[in-house]
């Protein structure tokens, strides 16, 4: 076979690598800092947002689901994960991560990825905002090189003492430059020359940040840098233990519900940047399953497909998942060849660019516009992220999901009492709509401002659900409405 026959053949079998290439190195530029960032902000090693970018590009990559999505460790889960390790140690972090991989895979085999298209959008954007607030309460703390409080509450009320505690030390403020800084660049980047932004902002930002740490001198902390081999710590058969408890149970369903709900939000997203193939939720959540899988294996960081990294290998011109694995593949050989390049990072440049990514996840304009056209969703979006902020992910979620249901469910019981006197004769009453416990207080009170001394027809016919509670507050109403002497009152619930 000659040369000219070997490259036809390699474009018949890969017609789009020379894109998917040059897409892949733009989206590792772009992982590359969030991955450290991540985990950094996530209390572990630097090493261990690198393995979960490897198995998001080696390993979810490979498999089918969302052709174009890049799946790594994600700002929204720092904050779970965070207080995971806390709680339970950074070895457990592996048992929870791989049981909530296992979950994920059962949930797709069983093709429920669909299911979670059916989440009220207004808790997700809540959630999302809420874990950008905790994230900038967070992030803000060592970038003016202090200790951050434990509660999301303790973080946000101790921002102005610490701002004042940082006027009067040099090493605070210069911190705070690196970070600051950071974020200017982010933030100004998109007016950089198009040759300039070829660099992604992320990449930049951190790469000005230590360039100017180093030959400055500034006295700013750096990563811990343990070596790849060395981060991998794969769970003890001793932490499995514990799943019989009810808090690492209730830690694995938080993560298993917040990746799947984030990763095929993101998938939804995502189909609508380009006219290639669209999402198999459930096959992508089977990938997304067996990726947690393998990190909580390797005892790495959970993963979930990121929506940054996935719009930049859309915007970058991938067309398949050849990308998104050849970014994995640059992860890997940075890991292996360069590890020691991560020391020179400052984490206050780290913190800039999650205060920036965090700052993404709350929706101010959305909410604006969402109170002036949907009050109800809004209260719900905004209820969510003050839970989560006040209290936990896990429980801020709960709150922000049963507030949804509530409000559905008020908004699915409109009901409508038609009553016609003509003054003499008995009363017609009409009930029409869905009559549940959530509207009984107001029919009651139209019911009993009725003439006692007149008979009463009650016509139920009009009504398209009539809950128990409501059937029989409305037949205790019959029962003791009428005066003595009068006609009792006359239930009809057919035409």
């Amino acid at each position: 076979m000659t040369s000219n026959d070997t490259r036809i053949s390699r474009t018949t079998r890969f017609p789009h690598l020379k894109e998917d290439f040059a897409a892949s190195l733009v989206v590792f530029l772009v992982a590359l800092p969030l991955c450290v960032g991540v985990a950094v902000a996530s209390g572990v090693p630097a090493e261990l947002g690198l393995i979960t970018g490897i198995v998001g590009g080696l390993v979810t990559g490979l498999m089918r689901g969302s052709s174009l999505q890049v799946s790594g460790p994600a700002a929204g889960m720092t904050v779970l994960v965070f207080e995971a390790v806390k709680e339970f140690g950074l070895p457990v972090l592996g048992v929870i991560v791989l049981a909530s991989g296992v979950l994920q895979v059962g949930m797709g085999l069983l093709r429920l990825g669909r299911y979670f298209r059916a989440i009220s959008v207004s808790v997700v954007e809540g959630m999302l905002a809420g874990i950008g607030l905790v994230i900038i309460a967070g992030q803000l703390y060592p970038a003016l090189s202090a200790k951050a409080p434990d509660s999301g509450l303790g973080k946000i009320a101790g921002l102005p003492g610490a701002f004042l505690d940082a006027f009067g030390d040099t090493d605070a403020l210069a911190s705070l430059a690196v970070c600051a800084g950071t974020i200017a660049v982010l933030l100004l980047w998109k007016l950089a020359p198009a040759k300039v932004r070829a660099v992604p902002g992320p990449l930049a930002a951190v790469g000005l940040a230590t360039l100017a740490a180093l030959t400055l001198s500034l006295p700013v902390a750096t990563v811990e840098v343990k070596g790849l081999l060395d981060s991998v710590q794969p769970p003890p058969l001793s932490g499995f233990g514990e799943l019989a408890g009810i808090g690492l149970l209730g830690t694995v369903v938080a993560f298993t519900l917040i990746a799947s709900a984030e990763s095929l939000f993101s998938a939804a997203a995502v189909d609508r940047l380009h006219s290639g193939p669209r999402t198999q939720y459930n096959r992508e959540l089977v990938a997304q399953g067996a990726g947690n899988t393998v990190c909580g294996l390797l005892g790495a960081l959970p993963m979930t497909a990121v929506i940054v990294r996935s719009a930049a290998n859309v915007q970058a011109g991938a067309r398949t998942k050849a990308s998104r694995v050849l970014h994995g593949v640059w992860l890997l050989l940075f890991a292996a060849l360069l590890p020691d390049v991560l020391a020179y990072i400052p984490i206050p440049a780290l913190a800039g660019i999650l205060i920036h990514a965090g700052a993404k996840l709350v929706p101010v304009r959305a909410l604006a516009v969402l109170w002036r056209e949907h009050r109800g969703e809004a209260l719900v979006l905004a209820v969510t992220a003050v839970s989560i902020v006040a209290v936990s992910m896990f429980e801020g979620v709960l709150i922000g999901l049963a507030l949804a249901v509530v409000k559905t469910a008020w908004e699915a019981s409109h009901v409508k009492l038609e009553v016609f006197d003509k003054g003499a004769g008995p009363v017609e009453a009409y009930l029409a709509g869905n009559a549940t416990f959530l509207r009984l207080p107001k029919i009651l009170d139209s019911l009993e401002s009725l003439p006692q001394d007149r008979p009463v027809r009650l016509d139920l016919s009009g009504l398209h659900h009539l809950d128990h509670a409501c059937r029989t507050a409305l037949e205790n109403w019959a029962a003791r409405h009428s005066a003595a002497g009068t006609e009792p009152v006359k239930l009809h619930t057919t035409a």
